[in-house]
């Protein structure tokens, strides 16, 4: 008799948590009327579940002195930042960059809502094979002098993750600072003690956003997938690829493993090295890293590619990322060729796309030919499939997983980065993407989309109106959940 005097006391106990989150979801946080109707359905078709669901993954994060340095006022990036727009708006804003005038509004934008200050003296190398990428990054990493600065989304302490770090052992030893930042989430398998070896020897290690107790994390919904090195203030990384053996093509769950990274010398290293900067005097509580020299030392000139790093998150106003992409893509006038293991947009971001479909540009869209994630894979697949009836060619890439996130237009502008295009990457995680200005460097990109052609499987309209009724329900069920996905 008592369990069903219980039982009663706890369905309405229930049904009022419901109520009052359900609530708090419409008139306090203000979400996307899509996510709202989401965690709705989630709190009242599976009350007790959906009620942990949304503590765990449904609220805001508070944005208030999250990412703190001030650093900023010593290297003088508030003056350069003010100088860069007026002249902008005042068209006295001197271009050394071949078509980059072109691309005048969207700078201004990048510096308007993310500070993000155009450099124009770079030297941009291009991976698109992880051997090659992680070659290239452990002879830096033997080149160090000063410092090295990492941070990764996953790190896998198998065959390379312990290469890197037997690398980053020895040139601590020779007295190179070396800094280790990576997600809790990402890297759930990894713990500070692993790192006992560079420790050690004067290695310091962070871990972003980690669990206030075992399996309970409150900001879990919130993660750092930039993946950012900087060594010496002088040359830095940044792209898709995390360090584990996968992305080396080594796991045969996803066979060859496709993704770009670009390795930058020249002054958008120092703008790399911000970021990293506040990052780990977010995480840290100790060891916070102030103004100093040697982290941005004087960068003879290395190029002429026209470079803004631009990073977003859910601690912004501002979905800078995203409306970057937006930007981008209603200014193309030829082409536009996207890369993406997930396609998950929202409305602006696919009408954006049909639009320049139905004005005749040529939109390419590669994602890949296997999941890594089930729900997000059959979304991707109905998304794709919608474009079809505006124009858009779809390519299924076959030769293993892609996992690069690039965009490039005309052979003139273009954006590698971590962010995908999804609602997570747009507004829930936080991300790094670098908006080049360089025709030499478009055109690469651009040539590597067509290489990649050739390892995939054309997704015609026919193929797609003739796929099972089990692939359309699978399609249905994961767009229902693609606001909470």
């Amino acid at each position: 008799m008592s369990y069903f005097t219980e039982l009663s006391f706890l369905v309405p106990l229930t049904l009022v948590a419901n109520i009052l989150l359900a609530m708090t979801v419409i008139f306090l946080e203000r979400k996307d009327p899509s996510s709202t109707w989401a965690w709705i359905l989630v709190l009242f078709f599976i009350p007790v579940v959906g009620f942990f669901l949304y503590l765990l993954l449904g609220r805001k994060l508070r944005k208030k002195h999250l990412f703190r340095w001030d650093g900023r006022k010593d290297i003088g990036i508030d003056n350069l930042i003010n100088y860069q727009k007026e002249a902008l708006l005042k068209d006295t804003f001197e271009f050394r960059i071949n078509n980059a005038e072109n691309y005048k509004d969207l700078i201004y934008m990048h510096l308007k809502t993310n500070n993000a200050v155009l450099t124009q003296d770079n030297r941009v190398t291009i991976f698109d094979d992880g051997a090659n990428k992680f070659e290239a990054l452990l002879k830096d990493i033997e080149a160090a002098k000063d410092h090295i600065h990492i941070q990764y989304y996953i790190f896998r302490f198998d065959d390379l993750g312990t290469h890197i770090v037997n690398a980053l052992i020895k040139k601590a030893k020779q007295g190179v600072k070396v800094r280790f930042l990576y997600d809790e989430m990402g890297s759930r398998n990894v713990k500070k003690r692993h790192f006992k070896e560079l420790t050690a020897v004067g290695g310091e290690i962070e871990v972003f956003f980690p669990s206030i107790f075992p399996l309970i994390n409150p900001r879990l919904n919130f993660r750092n997938h930039r993946k950012i090195v900087v060594i010496d203030g002088r040359v830095g990384y940044i792209g898709g690829f995390n360090i584990g053996d996968e992305y080396l093509g080594l796991q045969q769950k996803f066979g060859y493993w496709r993704d770009t990274h670009l390795r930058i010398e020249g002054s958008a290293v120092h703008p790399l090295q911000t970021r990293f900067l506040l990052d780990w005097n977010q995480a840290c509580e100790q060891q916070k890293m102030g103004y100093s020299d040697r982290y941005f030392p004087a960068i003879p000139e290395k190029g002429d590619t026209g470079i803004q790093i631009v990073s977003s998150g859910p601690d912004s106003d501002w979905e800078q990322i995203k409306i970057g992409y937006l930007k981008l893509i209603n200014m193309a006038k030829k082409y536009i060729y996207i890369q993406t293991p997930y396609f998950i947009p929202d409305v602006s971001f696919l009408d954006a796309i049909k639009i320049a479909s139905l004005s005749g540009i040529d939109v390419r869209i590669m994602i890949p030919n296997k999941p890594d994630h089930m729900f997000v894979y059959w979304a991707t697949y109905s998304y794709v499939g919608q474009l079809l009836n505006a124009g858009a060619k779809v390519y299924i890439y076959e030769k293993g997983f892609i996992h690069a996130k690039t965009i490039v237009i005309d052979d003139e502008a273009s954006t590698v980065g971590t962010a995908n295009i999804d609602v997570r990457s747009f507004s829930l995680n936080f991300e790094v993407n670098a908006f080049i200005y360089d025709c030499t460097i478009s055109h690469q990109l651009a040539e590597i989309f067509e290489k990649d052609i050739l390892d995939c499987t054309e997704l015609t309209m026919e193929i797609y109106q003739n796929r099972s009724n089990l692939i359309k329900f699978k399609e249905s069920i994961s767009r229902l959940l693609t606001p909470i996905l």
